[in-house]
């Protein structure tokens, strides 16, 4: 049977428990610092292919753009980062060889975003060295307008050191004031200038749909936060928040510590137990929110402690940010906490000795992202980052976990100093020093 063959449910959870008892012994089958053998991803005649070979400047009204001792098999710890590279830490089940591997990343829609680091070096992608990942967070309406533009709604990069046994997440304030270079996605050309950085995913896709939308937005996120930072990607995934539902639907929820009080601006029921939206919202003269309540509807209120959330609940509770204190902070913290229990429920035992509930949990977690995996295969990134598990794996805080507001322009925000040479030392490989010294931005979390 090839990879490719198609498989009867009950022959596909066969093969899983066949792999589940050999995985152990399959990394060493591997040659993980070969050259990828893949052609170059490098555009030859792309409607965007000037912005690479020079970068005009270009300005634009400064206005939101419209657009330790064995504790589990070897095989479950490397999901860790196969899940990262999927979802924004969100968590996968891959597992690797044969058919199974054929099945998984199938599920899995595999697109060209980024060109990655080493080809923009004029160098072959290898797994080998230090290495940046690109994870955005998209969250557009149930019945928004394909052709629309969407903002990206979390921005985070993944950092691996060169020793491939731990990980870095930094999220970058979607509010931060930059500048994004000039593009020109062959359906309209952005002029390039100033702006918050989530409108840069915007800007890129703007007027295009599906595939190409991801692969402009995707790609002049990317050229911005080069710009800006100087810090380029090996590979990168989308995470559409939306249809990530069907995948804590499967689960049946999670089970997680809420650490603060968190009302809704989305969901309330009134005396009756009808379901209303709680407050209207306005935006200000200096792009805040004012919520105003709606008379007679109570929000939704996720109280402090360890808890049970049903899928609905879940959902809800990671979008919340207008009635936090510290705002998209505080939502970043709690979209990451939601990420680690997911991916404990997807290694849980009630999962991994399930497989055809691994199988849904694939197919579903299938329809709500995309990757780039950078011209490196999936069983080789698996492999490469088998060390690191959720002890390793640590959430870096940027203007330490408060907003910084901009000098610039009011409603956006800046990155302190500290910040700044946090991601220089992401550009330098230099971060594992840095964080030894600044212990004080780990989260906790």
């Amino acid at each position: 049977m090839t990879p490719d063959a198609p498989l009867e449910p009950g022959l596909l959870e066969q093969e899983l428990r066949d792999v589940f008892q050999r995985h152990e012994h399959l990394a060493e089958d591997l040659h993980l610092d070969r050259p990828a053998d893949v052609t170059s991803r490098r555009p030859t005649s792309s409607p965007a292919q000037a912005r690479r070979k020079g970068r005009p400047g270009g300005t634009v009204p400064a206005k939101q753009s419209p657009a330790q001792g064995r504790r589990d098999p070897r095989w479950a710890r490397t999901l860790m980062v196969v899940g990262a590279v999927m979802m924004m830490l969100a968590g996968s089940a891959f597992v690797a060889k044969d058919v199974v591997i054929g099945y998984a990343t199938s599920s899995v829609r595999q697109e060209d975003l980024i060109v990655p680091a080493a080809e923009q070096r004029g160098k072959h992608v290898t797994i080998s060295g230090a290495k940046n990942i690109l994870l955005v967070g998209i969250d557009p309406r149930p019945d928004q307008n394909p052709s629309e533009a969407i903002r990206s709604d979390s921005i985070i990069i993944l950092h691996i050191p060169a020793s491939h046994d731990s990980a870095y997440l930094i999220s970058i304030p979607r509010d931060t004031w930059v500048k994004i270079p000039r593009f020109d996605n062959g359906k309209t050309r952005y002029n390039g200038g100033r702006n918050k950085i989530n409108a840069a995913f915007a800007e890129g896709g703007l007027k295009t749909t599906g595939k190409d939308q991801r692969k402009y937005g995707m790609t002049l996120l990317a050229d911005t936060i080069k710009e800006n930072w100087g810090i380029t990607f090996d590979a990168a995934a989308i995470v559409d928040f939306a249809g990530f539902t069907k995948v804590v639907n499967v689960l049946g929820g999670v089970d997680m510590y809420v650490d603060q009080e968190t009302r809704s601006v989305h969901i309330g029921h009134d005396a009756q137990g009808n379901t209303k939206v709680p407050y209207l919202q306005r935006t200000t003269d200096s792009g805040g929110t004012d919520l105003i309540p709606v008379a007679g509807v109570t929000p939704q209120t996720y109280h402090v402690g360890y808890q049970h959330l049903e899928p609905w609940q879940a959902l809800d509770y990671v979008r919340q940010r207008e009635t936090l204190p510290n705002s998209d902070y505080d939502r970043q913290r709690h979209q990451q906490q939601f990420i680690k229990a997911l991916f404990k429920k997807i290694v849980s035992k009630d999962v991994l000795t399930d497989p055809a509930k691994l199988k849904k949990v694939l197919d579903v977690v299938g329809e709500a992202m995309t990757i780039d995996s950078g011209g490196i295969g999936l069983d080789d990134w698996i492999f490469a980052m088998k060390g690191i598990g959720g002890d390793n794996l640590l959430t870096i805080k940027t203007n330490n976990g408060t907003f910084y507001s901009s000098q610039e322009q009011p409603g956006a925000e800046a990155l302190d100093d500290t910040t700044l040479a946090l991601l220089e030392s992401v550009r330098t490989n230099t971060l594992e020093s840095f964080v030894a010294n600044h212990v004080d931005l780990v989260s906790s979390s």
